[in-house]
């Protein structure tokens, strides 16, 4: 069996995608066939001994798409956003003039030409929905095609009878759709960007140590067992163990933590992350497509091309309802010829029942609706970036969030000062803490700094420092020997901690770290460091139990800071200890067992999380990465707008299906009577003209039920 990616060009509607697929699946020798509409892609698992891939290219062609290396997403998006301008520009004068009811103020052979010009912009649509029909796999393409195509030929056929036109049908209709079409390019595109963020995190180049030389050398030439020596500031290139050195390391680009983390012989790093203080010499054991970066990148890739098509409504039902249309009309176009014997009137039914069922208000349903929602959230300082966000929000029944960055601040600042006696003062103890800290590379050591600046205290000089990695520091101050860090620092020097055991557990169970300081030989406090919770972390939290949604905290920090952060918001559910590579898997856990789960995180290590999750959520503070793979990104963040997002993403849906009923409606109800149903009892039948003014008005009522959105609150 062998599994393979095919780019496919020319989809436009979610039936595209559902065609392709079914006629694959149908063929002997392909196991299985997944095709994504959004990133234009199908993962197709076959076996090559039965079919091979030039077999499946001809079936991919033979349906009227295209296997192709596809164009840039930015070069698509200008290219249709170009097509709607120019498709605008010329039909803007039949616009305003059928709007204000003068169409009789433009000859008709203007009309004519500009409606001309108009189907020559766009006729892209008109060839694909032409192909389609033609192949019998009608689409959203080939009904824009039907309806346009007899409101235009008909109409100029009318020019030399003396008749009525309906040139600006085929107008309105072609540019409310190219503006369609350039909005999904634009979102289409969002997906190669977060990959392209991802790859270029990476380092180009790496130092090698060969027989004692430090060599330059290209990061695809490195190899496992290599010795690599990077200094301070510089990114790691590649995945590894360290062999010499000691140094703090910032993996919040790949772990999301923002603490960063002590490094010394034997230890574990991790490519693309940043070498902040220390020399490190590493043994790599990874490179590659084995690094833990291109681990990410690949389930970031999974979880896009897995997700299932964007469908929007109109789409779901346009395979049955162009074939219905066109026959109910060429049924009716007969049966009056029949039962008359007058062509004139037999066509007149018959583009009267085309033209009322034309799908104007199909393709404003939804982008008038979408345009509005996403004005409004974007007000509110929230991005809705695809039509799937609208889709799922109204479902999520779980919402996930990271917690460094997401639900905390995501920087490390001293929370407490603990005085052990009344010699002591809290003063006293940070201004200690501090002097001997400046001094030092670990990680948490800033946080203190940092707390001392803003106490505006001044800080004494030391003597004699050393860094006890792991435990702690040490120096003198004065004549007095002072000590900083862990029990293990204060075991080593034979000073005993039991009296402040509780005190120091208390505070770890707050998910804090918690460090000694002494004094000669006298403890003279503690001092807590922690990530500090956002403000409206619990009220988000709140308002979503309220909502009847069930929360869930993933981490990679362990069990009793996970749980800690837990208990002071209420939320329901902790996975700690989730490494960046194991998010994605949590969220499928979650998935199995039924949820529809929202993905709200900030880092580049939620990216896959995010892409898996039925709803991705990022934080407009956080990584590239995270806000180009999460369908909704909130720019203020606050984790109140994820409330506020869930909400507006309901409400804009609620509308498209609105605009849909509406659309629908007058197709209902205007198809039979354009087909005569009213003739036994009126002796009336519809004439084009009433047709196209009943069309347009399914057009008015749903941009009006559109802009009604400027309500929402």
């Amino acid at each position: 069996m062998e599994k393979k990616v095919f780019k496919i060009g020319g989809m436009t509607c979610a039936s595209c995608a559902s065609v392709i697929e079914y006629s694959l699946k149908k063929e002997k020798g392909i196991n299985s066939a997944s095709v994504n509409l959004v990133s234009e892609k199908a993962h197709i698992d076959f076996d090559q001994k039965v079919v091979s891939e030039n077999d499946i290219k001809k079936i991919i062609k033979s349906l009227g798409y295209k296997v192709t290396e596809g164009k840039d997403n930015h070069e698509e998006a200008k290219m249709l956003r170009n097509r709607f301008v120019l498709a605008l520009i010329f039909g803007l004068p039949i616009i305003f003039a059928m709007i204000f009811g003068s169409m009789d103020l433009i000859p008709k052979y203007i009309q004519a030409i500009l409606s001309a010009i108009v189907i020559l912009i766009c006729f892209d649509i008109w060839r694909s929905g032409f192909k389609k029909l033609v192949k019998l796999v009608p689409n959203m393409d080939s009904l824009i095609f039907v309806g346009t195509a007899v409101a235009f030929f008909y109409s100029l056929l009318e020019i030399f009878l003396g008749g009525e036109v309906y040139f600006e049908s085929a107008i309105f209709i072609l540019i409310f759709i190219s503006l369609g079409k350039y909005l999904e390019a634009v979102t289409k595109g969002k997906t190669s960007l977060a990959i392209k963020s991802l790859m270029g995190l990476a380092p180009k180049t790496a130092v090698v140590i060969k027989d004692g030389i430090e060599v330059e050398t290209q990061i695809v030439d490195v190899k496992v067992g290599d010795i690599i020596l990077v200094k301070p500031g510089q990114k790691i290139p590649v995945d590894g163990v360290v062999v010499g050195g000691y140094s703090g390391v910032d993996e919040k680009a790949i772990t999301g933590e923002s603490i960063p983390v002590e490094k010394k012989v034997g230890d574990q790093v991790i490519g693309a992350t940043i070498n902040k203080t220390g020399v490190l010499q590493f043994k790599a054991t990874r490179v590659g497509k084995d690094t833990m970066l291109s681990q990410i990148i690949k389930i970031v890739e999974d979880a896009m091309g897995s997700k299932a098509p964007i469908q929007l409504l109109a789409d779901k039902v346009s395979f049955y309802f162009v074939p219905i249309v066109i026959g109910i009309a060429l049924l009716s176009g007969v049966i009056w010829f029949l039962a008359l014997h007058q062509f004139s009137t037999a066509l007149m039914v018959f583009v009267s029942v085309l033209i009322i069922a034309c799908p104007c208000a199909l393709g404003l349903a939804t982008p008038t609706a979408v345009i509005m929602g996403t004005g409004l959230a974007a007000k509110k300082g929230i991005l809705i970036k695809s039509s799937k966000a609208l889709e799922i929000a109204k479902n999520v029944n779980m919402v996930v969030f990271d917690k460094t960055g997401t639900l905390t601040k995501g920087e490390p600042v001293v929370t407490e000062i603990v005085s052990i006696n009344d010699k002591t003062n809290q003063q006293e103890i940070l201004s200690i803490s501090a002097s001997i800290e400046k001094n030092s590379e670990h990680p948490l050591a800033q946080a203190i700094i940092n707390k001392a600046k803003q106490e505006n205290l001044v800080l004494s000089k030391v003597e004699e420092f050393q860094a006890i990695p792991g435990k702690g520091v040490e120096a003198k101050l004065g004549s007095k020997n002072i000590l900083f860090g862990t029990r293990k620092l204060m075991a080593d020097n034979n000073i005993s901690t039991d009296f402040i055991e509780s005190k120091m557990v208390t505070l770890e169970d707050q998910g804090k770290t918690a460090m000694i300081l002494v004094v000669g030989s006298d403890i003279f406090g503690i001092v807590a460091v922690a990530d500090v919770l956002k403000e409206n972390s619990k009220e988000a939290v709140e308002t979503l139990h309220k909502m009847g949604k069930e929360v869930a905290i993933i981490t990679g920090d362990n069990k009793r800071v996970g749980q800690a952060i837990a208990k002071q918001l209420g939320i329901d559910r902790v996975l700690a200890e989730v490494l960046p590579q194991g998010k994605s898997d949590e969220i499928k856990k979650l998935q199995s067992e039924g949820k529809i789960v929202a993905m709200v995180g900030d880092g580049i290590n939620d990216a896959p999380a995010l892409a898996q999750a039925d709803l991705g959520i990022a934080l407009g503070s956080g990584s590239d990465v995270a806000m180009e793979t999460g369908e909704i990104v909130l720019i203020k963040d606050d984790l109140r707008d994820v409330v506020k997002a869930i909400g507006l993403s309901k409400y804009t849906l609620n509308k498209i299906k609105q605009n849909l009923f509406w659309a629908f409606f007058y197709n209902v109800i205007g198809i039979p009577i354009a087909a005569g149903a009213l003739f036994p009892f009126t002796g009336w039948l519809l004439s084009p003209a009433i047709a196209a003014g009943a069309m347009a008005f399914s057009s008015v009522s749903v941009v009006l039920n559109s802009l009604s959105m400027k309500s929402y609150k």
